[in-house]
């Protein structure tokens, strides 16, 4: 058994059977694997179909968000100016209002003064 050929040979077996077990157990990693690779690039397929068109989408979205925040704005921008314009206008009414009020009193002090006046006044007889 001292046989330096015969160590060989068995070793050589030894490492051919190990081989052949790595392999056999390694098989069907091997094929897992080759599916797991079909199915990724089925789904870069997918991915790359579909994706493109997506990003447009999300875009085009994002750009009639902007359009309706723009018309938004300006309507704000409308309905502010149309307040204050209102507001204007009821400062206006205000003052011509207040303007008729001295004048009404001042008419009505006037009428007063002169019913007054005439009621006071001497009727004399241009002709006695």
């Amino acid at each position: 058994m001292t046989e330096p050929v015969f160590w060989l040979g068995l070793s050589l077996a030894l490492v051919a059977m190990s081989l052949t077990a790595v392999l056999a157990a390694a098989l069907p990693a091997l094929q897992e694997l080759g599916r797991a690779a079909r199915s990724a690039e089925k789904l870069f397929d997918t991915l790359n179909r579909d994706f493109p068109p997506t990003l447009e989408a999300i875009r085009l979205t994002g750009l009639e968000i902007s359009e309706l925040t723009d018309d938004l704005n300006q309507g704000l921008k409308g309905a502010v100016e149309a307040g204050q314009s209102v507001e204007r206008g009821l400062h206006t009414a205000k003052t011509g209002v207040s303007v008729a009020q001295r004048g009404g009193r001042r008419l009505a002090a006037g009428v007063k003064a002169a019913w007054r006046t005439w009621q006071t006044y001497p009727l004399k007889d241009p002709y006695a």
